[in-house]
C-alpha cells in the first residue's frame, strides 16, 4: 500500500466498490415497487467497516462528515432490511451511501500525507528493535 494516501482513503474506495456491486446486483430496478431483499450479514459487515473508518482520529473534517453521512444512510438501510423496503427506496439509500463515500474519497484524496519518520526516529527504532531481540 502506498504511503501517499491515508488508510481511510483505501477503505472508502473498497466500501464504494462494495456498495456499488450491491446496487448493481439488485433484482429490482430503481423505478419498480418490488420488495428489496438484501443480505443483512454483508450489509452489517460493511456498516461496521464504515463505522470503524469514520472513527479514525486523523480524518479531515470534510471526510469525517461524509463518512458519518454514509454511515447514517447505511444504518437506516440496515434497520429496514430484509424486505422492509421496496426497490425504489433501497436504491435511494444506496445512492445516498455512494454519494457520501465519493465525497469522503475526494476529501481524503487531497488530505495531507503524514510525514515520513526522520532519520533519528528510524535509527532509534532500529536500535531498540535490535536491543529487544538480544535481551
Amino acid at each position: 500500500m502506498s504511503t501517499e494516501r491515508p488508510k481511510a482513503y483505501y477503505t472508502a474506495v473498497f466500501l464504494r466498490g462494495s456498495f456499488r456491486a450491491i446496487k448493481q446486483s439488485m433484482a429490482g430496478k430503481a423505478d419498480d415497487g418490488l420488495p428489496c431483499w438484501l443480505d443483512t450479514r454483508m450489509l452489517g459487515m460493511l456498516c461496521r467497516e464504515l463505522k470503524a473508518c469514520s472513527e479514525e482520529p486523523t480524518l479531515p473534517a470534510e471526510a469525517h462528515a461524509a463518512l458519518e453521512s454514509a454511515r447514517e444512510a447505511c444504518d437506516q438501510l440496515l434497520s429496514r432490511c430484509p424486505g422492509g423496503l421496496d426497490s425504489t427506496l433501497c436504491h435511494r439509500h444506496l445512492d445516498a451511501i455512494l454519494k457520501a463515500l465519493q465525497r469522503a474519497i475526494d476529501a481524503l484524496a487531497k488530505a495531507p500525507v503524514p510525514a515520513a519518520p526522520s532519520r533519528w526516529q528510524s535509527a532509534t527504532r532500529y536500535l531498540l528493535h535490535g536491543w529487544k531481540r538480544h535481551s
